[in-house]
């Protein structure tokens, strides 16, 4: 077992052709001076080729893509791997420690990109781990799940309109797909801004290792890699459909109390149906909730304790099933 090395700037070529290598990314120091570093894998293989980043745990409760990187790491074949792939296995290091899904200045990572170099904790840390590790990837996919209370599909956001990131959300092999520039202050948003094509996928529930998810996330990522060639893999359909959203919002109560939603994530919705009651404190229902328009849900809340204003469901506008991506005869690979 090798030894970590601590470092303060990624550089992909202190890993030898054909090897991995185990780095502690020092970044910044706590209030006493100790070092808070970020854990990085790195797998470079014996010949040239693209670097495609993996980051994990940007929000600290949001633990799936850590085990993902794992088997994925494990079960690379370096002297056959064309290029790199980096994996970050927690973002949000002070976040993972607290099991919290903000910063340790209650800041939240995934709305502050790029961050400032003279900020406050958190616009430093993002702004250092985007110079020091993200601008380094050509490709990125950014792993992560529900929050607190809520649990999601296996879903991928993506802007569909860019040929490469379309092609990485497909290759993915999700339940469900939605448009969704990355026009906001997420890492995915930061990566594009470096023109370094990202998707963001959302890999059910908090707080826990979920298998299926996670053998369903390594599958998309060794898609990726055969479609970029890193890798001489046969690129795998799913074995269910996928959806395709052309955007998604998410449904509010205006009523405090006992919440209780009833679709499952993935059913599809009509205009109309009932998908939620809140009730008082002694079981009375005071206010029911139906669906706007037809749709596919895509999250939802499972906290029944409902404060005014409180999340019901995530949903999916015009789902729409796509075929799988080797199967689709419009659809011709990059060269």
């Amino acid at each position: 077992m090798q030894v970590p090395r601590t470092i303060h700037r990624l550089d992909i070529r202190d890993t030898p052709l054909g090897t991995l290598s185990e780095n502690w990314l020092h970044l910044i120091s706590n209030g006493i001076g100790e070092p808070v570093r970020v854990p990085i894998i790195v797998a470079r293989g014996r010949h040239d080729g693209p670097v495609l980043g993996l980051t994990a745990a940007v929000h600290g409760n949001e633990l799936n893509g850590i085990p993902i990187i794992h088997r994925l790491m494990g079960a690379l074949e370096l002297g056959a791997l064309r290029g790199t792939v980096v994996g970050v296995l927690a973002m949000n290091v002070p976040g993972v420690l607290s099991g919290q899904r903000t910063f340790n200045d209650n800041e939240d990572l995934n709305h502050i990109a790029p961050g400032r170099k003279d900020g406050n904790a958190s616009q430093v840390y993002l702004h250092r781990l985007l110079d020091r590790v993200v601008q380094q990837f050509n490709f990125l996919i950014d792993l992560h799940t529900a929050s607190f209370g809520r649990v999601n599909s296996y879903y991928i956001r993506a802007d569909m309109d860019h040929p490469v990131a379309s092609r990485m959300a497909r290759l993915q092999n999700p339940q469900i797909i939605v448009h969704n520039p990355p026009n906001d202050k997420t890492v995915r948003g930061a990566a594009a801004a470096l023109g370094i094509p990202a998707i963001t996928a959302e890999l059910r529930d908090p707080h826990r290792f979920q298998e299926d998810v996670v053998e369903a996330g390594v599958v998309g990522i060794r898609n990726v890699m055969a479609d970029l060639g890193m890798a001489e893999a046969e690129v795998l359909c799913p074995l269910q459909e996928t959806l395709l959203c052309s955007d998604s919002y998410w449904l509010y109560t205006d009523e405090g109390g006992l919440l209780e939603v009833f679709p499952e994530v993935g059913d599809c919705i009509t205009r109309g149906q009932v998908v939620a009651e809140v009730r008082t404190i002694f079981g009375q229902v005071i206010r029911t909730y139906t669906a706007p328009e037809d749709g596919v849900v895509i999250g939802r809340s499972v906290n029944p304790i409902n404060q005014t204003g409180s999340r019901i469901l995530h949903l999916g506008r015009e789902p729409r099933a796509i075929p799988c991506l080797v199967d689709d005869p419009s659809e011709d690979r990059p060269q």
